[in-house]
C-alpha cells in the first residue's frame, strides 16, 4: 500500500504535505454541557435526542411537550422519551401547567 493520500496522526496529509484542518470540536468545546460539573457526567449518558430538549428548556422555559416538540421539531413521541431520560437523571423538573391542569410544564432544575 502506497502513502499517498494517507493522513499522519499528526493532522497533515502525507501527499501534499499540507496540514489538514478539523472541524471536530473537542470535549472542552461541546455546547452540550452546562457550567456545573455535577450535570456534565448525566448529560454524556444520554441519548442525542435528551440532548436537544435539555437545550431547547435552557434558552426556552417553562414549556408543555407539545412546546418542546414545536422547538425542537422532534416528534411528540420522542420528546416524551427525552423527558422520561431526563427526568430518571433528576435533570428536568415538571410542574401541572396552571392554564390546562391536563397538560405539565418542564424547567432545567437548579
Amino acid at each position: 500500500m502506497t502513502d499517498a493520500g494517507r493522513i499522519e496522526q499528526h493532522g497533515t496529509d502525507t501527499a501534499s504535505g499540507r496540514p489538514i484542518e478539523s472541524n471536530r470540536m473537542s470535549a472542552t468545546e461541546s455546547d452540550t454541557h452546562g457550567d456545573d460539573p455535577g450535570t456534565d457526567v448525566s448529560l454524556d449518558d444520554l441519548p442525542p435526542s435528551a440532548k436537544l430538549v435539555y437545550k431547547v428548556l435552557e434558552y426556552e422555559e417553562p414549556l408543555t411537550q407539545e412546546g418542546i416538540a414545536a422547538e425542537s421539531r422532534l416528534c411528540p413521541r420522542t420528546v416524551r422519551y427525552a423527558l422520561g431520560k431526563l427526568e430518571d437523571q433528576e435533570l428536568v423538573a415538571s410542574r401541572v401547567c396552571l392554564e390546562d391542569a391536563r397538560q405539565s410544564t418542564y424547567r432545567i432544575r437548579e
